[in-house]
């Protein structure tokens, strides 16, 4: 069905490309008289419009439901349905993925839920490229409990002893965790990794072969990263690309809301769970980012 507004841009239309009355022209696209002639006494929100339009293209992959969080943190109180009305009406919906097939998979052997923070680490390899056509690797360490990004550390060669200074450091300032958990990459299986999780009593839990979905918070992590930061910029050295991955990582644990947080930011999260242990996320085994 088309919309009242957009029949009265076709009575328009009639109206002055051909010599007709209104009445024929609304008879015409079956519109009437009064529907076309109705002016609206909403309010345009105005200043509400053109801050969603800010926000949106100041974090071009949030849709409206952080946006809406985004603004309620202003001190604007708005709902759900009036910012996606203003996002669609303002011509900022996000394009969407076409959906992927679904392939029955075996279930692997169950784990343990992780309940409180530095339980479980988990870690993976970003792979991303300089305008020189340089390539460059980052190895991201997600906090699997209060989904913090505990580093990434971008590198052009990042092997195993990488892999050990990023998680030997990351434990002198929080302390080992208990399990990591780690695809079967090369960097993972070394010896290296081996001796240092023994070393600091941790249990290395590899995902199976092909199965990516074993290690699904920091394949998520991984999504969001490209997109919202990879994706965006174009890094002319391998300093510059350091320091805007640094500046999205801070944003994304300070300021960015998490939809399995309810909305809450990563750092807000961590920081009550400090306060109560017995703190939940709402989705505790959901992997949305």
């Amino acid at each position: 069905m088309v919309r009242p507004s957009q029949r009265r841009t076709v009575v328009r239309y009639l109206g002055t490309a051909y010599p007709i009355s209104e009445r024929r022209a609304c008879q015409t696209v079956r519109c009437a008289r009064a529907t076309y002639r109705y002016q609206s006494h909403r309010d345009p929100r105005t200043a509400l419009r053109q801050r969603i339009t800010e926000l949106a293209r100041t974090r071009i992959r949030y849709g409206y439901r952080k946006i809406r969080v985004l603004l309620n943190r202003e001190g604007w109180a708005v709902g759900k349905h009036l910012v996606y009305r203003l996002y669609r009406e303002e011509g900022l919906t996000l394009r969407h993925r076409p959906p992927r097939r679904r392939k029955a998979v075996v279930p692997r052997v169950h784990r343990p839920p992780v309940t409180r923070p530095n339980d479980a680490w988990t870690l993976d390899f970003v792979a991303d490229q300089l305008v020189t056509g340089h390539r460059f690797r980052a190895l991201t360490v997600v906090d699997v409990f209060t989904r913090e990004s505990l580093a990434i550390e971008v590198g052009h060669h990042l092997r195993s002893e990488h892999v050990v200074h990023a998680l030997t450091r990351l434990t002198l300032q929080r302390g080992a965790p208990t399990r990591l958990f780690c695809d079967n990459g090369s960097e993972f299986c070394s010896q290296l990794v081996d001796l240092w999780a023994y070393q600091h009593h941790v249990q290395i839990d590899f995902s199976r072969p092909g199965k990516p979905t074993d290690n699904a918070h920091v394949e998520a992590f991984n999504a969001t990263l490209r997109r919202e930061c990879l994706n965006v910029h174009w890094f002319e050295s391998l300093h510059e690309a350091q320091a805007r991955i640094e500046a999205w990582r801070r944003e994304y644990n300070e300021s960015r809301p998490h939809r399995a947080l309810q909305d809450r930011t990563p750092a807000e999260f961590a920081k009550q769970a400090a306060e109560n242990p017995l703190c939940e996320p709402a989705h505790t085994a959901g992997h949305s980012p």
